[in-house]
């Protein structure tokens, strides 16, 4: 008797999604220039229930680094540069997970080129790839284009542009429609 009950919750687990859900492993991956897509992130990894990752530059932007007025400013530099590559200090796994969000602050409608070098260097072959960006104003442009120009072989979701103080409900209800 005991066993047949339990097959029954088996079986109706697996038939409801929820077991394949519980299994997905989801990892939130971030690069933050000046802290509003770090708490954007972290609420999104407390929302999803994901491990965070933090892109650390291997030079770190200064406030002069990130000065969009000056043309002459590295992050503008890097954006009008397509081969440019900013080097990531850390080593960022992912193999191990099914879905990775990627979260950035948008330059010029566009992922900083670090972002670039990320995914370069990733493998998200299979995996559900979903940007989301925090900015004042500007989205996601042709970023999601750009970028899955690079690894076509992963499952390119549409991302979105957050406030950097969205709450997890915000969050939550629309990745979970973009991951269906």
């Amino acid at each position: 008797m005991k066993k047949s009950i339990v097959s029954l919750i088996i079986g109706a687990f697996i038939m409801t999604g929820a077991f394949a859900q519980a299994n997905s492993k989801t990892a939130v991956v971030y690069f933050s220039a000046t802290g509003n897509t770090e708490r954007l992130a972290k609420t999104t990894a407390s929302a999803m229930k994901a491990d965070l990752f933090k892109i650390e530059p291997e030079q770190p932007y200064t406030s002069a680094d990130l000065n969009w007025n000056d043309k002459n400013s590295r992050s503008t530099k890097e954006c009008n540069d397509p081969k440019s590559r900013p080097a990531i200090k850390n080593k960022i796994d992912v193999s191990s997970y099914d879905t990775v969000i990627i979260g950035f602050p948008v330059w010029w409608y566009n992922a900083p080129k670090i972002i670039y070098t990320f995914v370069e260097n990733a493998d998200l072959s299979g995996k559900k790839v979903v940007l989301i960006c925090t900015s004042g104003g500007s989205g996601l442009g042709s970023t999601t284009g750009d970028l899955s120009k690079l690894d076509p072989k992963a499952d390119w979701r549409r991302g979105t542009r957050f406030s950097p103080r969205a709450s997890e409900k915000e969050v939550k209800d629309f990745l979970e429609k973009a991951l269906e």
